[in-house]
């Protein structure tokens, strides 16, 4: 596979830009971040479009991106305070969303350049090394993310790290889908599912209060297809706090097999989207601060809601949470996690 030239960092590294295909089917990605720029799809009469918002030079990437399909990392979502304490001993993270680290700080894995390992037309694999100490987190960490595409309209996302010391570490991918296009305005009409009978409550700063709480009852019983805009300007104090939807849901089943975690359906253009992982959380993100100053390919702005995220991941502040799931890792130990995101139509 030959790759394109999308431009150079600031530092003056090449960024390089990989397609992949198969059949109906073409995945941009850039070495910057790691990050999806285009997820090619056909509607229901055939006609093909950009389902995922994206940027169009480098520079914007590593000055405006809100992690545009990049890879969140080391950990991705929140820790609280910017610390948490592994062995008796306490590590002290950047903080870039006050007074928390999000996706790994502000030069965490979505801001980095990464190293392309192997490339052909359906499997691209990128990998670096996040050196001991980085962002504050311990441990020589070696990452790897593999998209390939496995069959016509399935993109597939594995992951895998391990290191040299215990540590923490959650990645994710943090696509922005809009299944009526790329800049088509907002997602309020797609009907979303996600397969979860309870998510994590947050304090005013989106850091889970440790409750695991049913979603009866709540704005968050999106356990049957609902439009996002049905509840999203509901008074519920948690939607109030996100300004929409920015909370992860505990998924249901066990997590060491492929299982799914939630649907999308644009009923405009018939687009489908299915979402299935191995990971125990799903952050449903709709897009809530993205405030009209950032501009797509398509040449349109991008506000509030022009965007859903399926983030497949650990639980947020898992680190300082000993309740919820474990994102520790220790030598000799390989963190394995997959997402696979299906399209199809209706």
């Amino acid at each position: 596979m030959t790759p394109a030239l999308f431009g150079r960092t600031s530092t003056g590294e090449a960024v390089n830009r990989y397609a992949l295909v198969r059949g109906a089917m073409r995945v941009e990605i850039i070495t910057y971040g790691a990050a999806i720029t285009a997820i090619e799809v056909p509607d229901r009469e055939g006609r093909s479009a950009n389902v995922v918002l994206a940027l169009g030079s480098v520079e914007a990437y590593e000055t405006l991106s809100p992690h545009f399909g990049a890879v969140a990392g080391r950990y991705a979502n929140r820790i609280a305070g910017g610390r948490f304490a592994l062995d008796g001993q306490t590590y002290t993270l950047p903080v870039n969303a006050p007074p928390n680290t999000l996706h790994g700080g502000p030069a965490g894995f979505g801001k980095r350049n990464w190293r392309v390992a192997a490339a052909d037309a359906t499997r691209l694999a990128l990998a670096r090394r996040s050196p001991d100490g980085e962002e504050g987190f311990p441990g020589n960490l070696d990452a790897e993310v593999v998209y390939s595409l496995p069959e016509d309209g399935t993109l597939r996302i594995d992951y895998r790290a391990w290191s040299d010391r215990p540590t923490v570490v959650n990645l994710t991918n943090h696509s922005y889908f809009n299944l009526a296009g790329e800049g088509a305005g907002d997602v309020f009409g797609h009907a979303v599912a996600v397969f979860a009978d309870a998510f994590t409550p947050t304090d005013a700063t989106q850091v889970p209060t440790g409750e695991i709480r049913d979603v009866a009852g709540t704005p968050f019983d999106l356990r049957e297809a609902t439009p996002l805009g049905t509840r999203i300007r509901t008074g519920d104090p948690q939607i109030v706090i996100a300004k929409g939807y920015d909370h992860n849901f505990v998924l249901r089943g066990p997590s060491d097999t492929l299982r799914p975690a939630a649907t999308c359906t644009d009923p405009g253009s018939g687009r489908r989207l299915d979402v299935e992982t191995t990971q125990p959380g799903l952050q449903l993100y709709t897009g809530n601060n993205l405030d009209g100053t950032l501009v797509g390919p398509s040449g349109r702005t991008y506000r509030s809601g022009d965007g859903v995220c399926f983030e497949t991941q650990g639980f947020p502040d898992a680190p300082n949470r000993p309740e919820f799931p474990s994102t520790v890792i220790r030598p000799g130990q390989i963190f394995v996690a997959s997402t696979a995101y299906r399209f199809s139509t209706v």
